[in-house]
């Protein structure tokens, strides 16, 4: 198998999975999963947050999904426990499809890194 059919087919199988167990079924876009790793990633599970906590929520996930390619690293919790992070190397110029690949690599990583799939 192609690592490209590979990708796909994780995806797909974290795509369902997450929408079964948050969304009754309804199928979740890219920005919702990144929404609940940075609810995972901050662990203040049944806590409603505010639309620009949520923003801050997505921030935490894309960092942590893109710490193990070096675009950031782990800084320190803050008071209230959230999780900051600091820029060691820019992000480059990706276009829409290549910022959607490099995301769902990350995600696919970060779901087998934690057991949620195989």
């Amino acid at each position: 198998m192609s690592r490209d059919e590979q990708l796909k087919q994780r995806w797909e199988e974290i795509v369902n999975k997450l929408s079964n167990q948050f969304a009754d079924g309804d199928t979740l876009d890219l920005d919702a999963i990144i929404y609940l790793i940075g609810v995972q990633e901050l662990g203040q599970l049944h806590r409603r947050f505010k639309k620009d906590h949520k923003l801050d929520l997505m921030h935490i996930a894309i960092c942590k999904l893109l710490e193990p390619y070096g675009y950031y690293e782990f800084d320190f919790v803050d008071e209230d426990g959230w999780p900051h992070y600091k820029i060691k190397e820019q992000l480059p110029t990706l276009k829409a499809g290549e910022q959607s690949i490099l995301m769902k690599e990350a995600i696919v990583n970060y779901f087998l890194e934690t057991n949620y799939i195989q």
